[in-house]
């Protein structure tokens, strides 16, 4: 089985990373070319220094999220997962309910732990990668740590052995999770300023809300969802800006751009 895990984690890992490149590639290409669309919420368009390290640090990430996924994939394969192929081993309507589920819990479980990863005694060795990119790109979505890859990896896999998830609805939550990840990072807003006011945008989690986390630091923690923001009040607005902790700089040391 240790072979089989080893090979499904190197697989894991190219399709991970292809999948990263792809969408953070037609994110950034089609926000940034010409004039750009949407509205500019960097200060400045997205270095090519940055976004090369936004690219190494998700290409090191990516076998940290694989082997998990792998793991689950061995164990779904012996049957030993909640993972299900046939449509009607749940009721029809636990096919949407149950991406519900996993988004809130995934939402929840992120929340928590990217606060506490905004720890001083944490965030340099843990989480200062991804806040090198005071201005992200989309290839920030997914430049992360390896303490920090490891810490949430995890979650999803092992929520897949025991909360019953349909292979198409999972497949769906990584599609969700990749383009929403890419677009709340690529330095500009896809939608209206009116709409983000109105249901549902409101309730979400967008490049707005995400860019004043780059920004400020000290707030605007959630993943899909405004709710433990608001509910913990660490919700921030984009501006006025206050000043961002000193972030260690890049090994080996160098400037920030």
């Amino acid at each position: 089985m240790l072979r089989d895990l080893l090979i499904t984690t190197l697989a894991l890992s190219l399709i991970i990373g292809l999948r990263y490149l792809l969408v953070g590639a037609a994110a950034h290409g089609l926000l940034w070319a010409g004039a750009g669309r949407g509205r500019a919420l960097n200060l400045r368009p997205p270095a090519m220094k940055r976004i090369r390290a936004e690219i190494v640090a998700s290409l090191i990430a990516c076998p940290i999220y694989a082997l998990p996924a792998a793991l689950v994939l061995e164990l779904w394969k012996w049957g030993g997962t909640a993972i299900y192929s046939d449509p009607d081993a749940w009721p029809l309507w636990w096919l949407p309910v149950s991406l519900i589920v996993y988004l809130l819990a995934h939402d929840a479980f992120y929340y928590w732990v990217h606060r506490a990863l905004h720890h001083p005694r944490v965030f340099g060795w843990a989480h200062a990668e991804h806040h090198r990119s005071r201005d992200p790109s989309a290839f920030a979505s997914f430049a992360f740590d390896p303490a920090e890859a490891a810490a949430t990896a995890w979650f999803l896999p092992a929520l897949a052995l025991i909360v019953p998830i349909h292979w198409g609805v999972a497949l769906t939550l990584l599609t969700l999770m990749s383009l929403t990840a890419a677009l709340n990072h690529a330095g500009r807003e896809v939608w209206p300023a009116a709409w983000l006011e109105r249901a549902p945008l409101r309730w979400l989690i967008t490049a707005t809300h995400h860019d004043a986390h780059h920004k400020r630091f000290n707030g605007n923690y959630g993943l899909y969802f405004q709710f433990w923001d608001r509910w913990a009040g660490t919700e921030v607005s984009a501006a006025p800006s206050r000043p961002s902790p000193v972030i260690p700089p890049e090994r080996p040391s160098a400037p920030l751009r």
